[in-house]
């Protein structure tokens, strides 16, 4: 039995709360998710829900869980544009999306939907805001295996009330509930943002328990100057989402040492549910930037460019993972969702990373974040990190003899010095240029294609 099919054993414990104060129980959520999956038919329909931090988006999601349909979240705010694009590409059945009245209402698409796989049940985008047509495809057993192990790691329990920070069409987002709803926890549910007293407000009358960002998120915790408020009611914090700083990782932990409160970094990627590592609260400042340990039953292997198992320490390979929270596959057309489980629980990341002597893991950089200099590979994230250590706050892109780096301090001239003493590239590769500020996606994550279009255009 998943999650999604096991909310009334929770009975009248409280599953969700929002700012005003209303509340909804399990029985109740799984009464209203039922009576929305009967409307939608017993036929297995594919539609859209356009998501916000409320009542009604998991209700709808849940109502295709509990349904056997399959659902594609999106941000409510998608561009009409990208959004007619997706449902020209995939061809839904429908689309749930919240009204003048503020309630979700169900619009039924005049369109012949193509065939789609019995075990596909939730579609995520990878790409944010972009609407991007290529699509994550996810089961319930993926759904249900990440929440499992999410729930065993952070030891979460029917007590817990995490507060939501994080938009449900972004994985990390989602995983947050789906791993909650198992437990029986209560979840506060805002869409208000993390720099607002009425998020603090409700932070702190709810006495929310937990509380989850990217490292975006983070950034702006620390201008509000976070060891300074009262956090007596939360228990931990946690990290995904990229790479945070390491000045900020021990920044946070720190504070949270301090306050008696566990700060959890995290890895993942939406093509494994969200979560694929962790590192333990304990470990956080011994192994700053670690990505930490597979979650459980999870499994991670280093591989070479050649395609063979690397088992020594502190060499880099590309991180391979293995574990029953692994997609089906990508979709790109109405055609691929009628396609099975092609990666058989085998997800090749991308990720360059290293693992030390004591079994925890470091992501070196990106398979496809490399330029090349003057015949030499260079690997953008390692630049980009090296940068924040000297205090700059830069992001990396480039062409093959062409390093363009971003930043937000209008005086880029130590940047270009940095990088010459540094990496002894000559001087006239490297293009340091002016942001107001970094171009980020819905969830948060730098839009790293939208950096390189605006080097390209300033520098014609």
């Amino acid at each position: 039995m998943n999650f999604a099919h096991n909310l009334e054993q929770f009975k009248d414990n409280i599953a969700l709360e929002d700012e005003e104060g209303t509340t909804l129980s399990y029985q109740e959520l799984a009464l209203k998710a039922d009576v929305l999956a009967n409307k939608i038919g017993q036929e297995k329909q594919f539609f859209i829900v356009k998501c916000r931090n409320n009542f009604d988006t998991i209700i709808a999601y849940l109502a295709a869980l509990r349904g056997n349909h399959t659902v594609l979240m999106l941000d409510a705010d998608l561009d009409t544009g990208l959004l007619d694009n997706l449902i020209a590409c995939y061809q839904p059945n429908g689309l749930w999306e919240s009204g003048a009245d503020k309630n979700y209402h169900y619009r039924h698409l005049e369109r012949t939907t193509n065939t789609v796989h019995s075990d596909l049940a939730l579609l995520l985008s990878t790409s944010g805001s972009t609407g991007s047509p290529k699509l994550v495809k996810l089961t319930l057993n993926n759904l249900q295996s990440n929440a499992s192990s999410i729930a065993e790691y952070l030891k979460i329990s029917s007590s817990e009330a995490p507060i939501t920070t994080l938009p449900l069409h972004y994985s990390y987002g989602l995983s947050i509930i789906n791993s909650h709803l198992l437990v029986g926890a209560k979840i506060l549910l805002t869409s208000s943002s993390v720099v607002s007293k009425e998020f603090w407000q409700f932070f702190k009358t709810a006495k929310a328990s937990s509380f989850a960002g990217v490292p975006y998120t983070y950034e702006m915790l620390k201008r509000l100057r976070i060891e300074n408020m009262d956090l007596s009611s939360l228990r931990y914090f946690t990290q995904a989402g990229g790479k945070l700083a390491p000045h900020l990782i021990k920044y946070f932990a720190t504070i949270a040492k301090n306050k008696g409160i566990d700060f959890f970094t995290m890895y993942g990627q939406t093509e494994a549910t969200a979560r694929i590592s962790w590192l333990p609260a304990d470990q956080v400042l011994s192994k700053v930037g670690s990505i930490g340990i597979p979650i459980p039953k999870g499994n991670i292997t280093l591989e070479s460019a050649s395609g063979d198992l690397i088992d020594t320490i502190n060499t880099e390979g590309e991180l391979i993972y293995q574990g029953d929270n692994v997609m089906m596959g990508y979709a790109e057309s109405a055609q691929d969702l009628a396609k099975g489980d092609q990666l058989k629980s085998v997800l090749r990341t991308g990720d360059l990373a290293k693992v030390d002597i004591d079994g925890f893991y470091f992501i070196t950089g990106r398979l496809k974040r490399f330029i090349k200099i003057f015949g030499n590979r260079v690997n953008l994230e390692e630049i980009e990190l090296s940068l924040s250590h000297a205090g700059f706050e830069c992001k990396c892109v480039g062409e093959d003899n062409c390093l363009a780096i971003a930043t937000i301090n209008k005086d880029n001239s130590a940047i270009k010095q940095f990088i010459v003493e540094k990496y002894r590239f000559h001087h006239s590769i490297i293009n340091p240029f002016f942001l107001n500020e970094f171009p980020l996606n819905s969830s948060g994550k730098t839009q790293y294609a939208d950096i390189l279009l605006h080097y390209k255009g300033i520098s014609k």
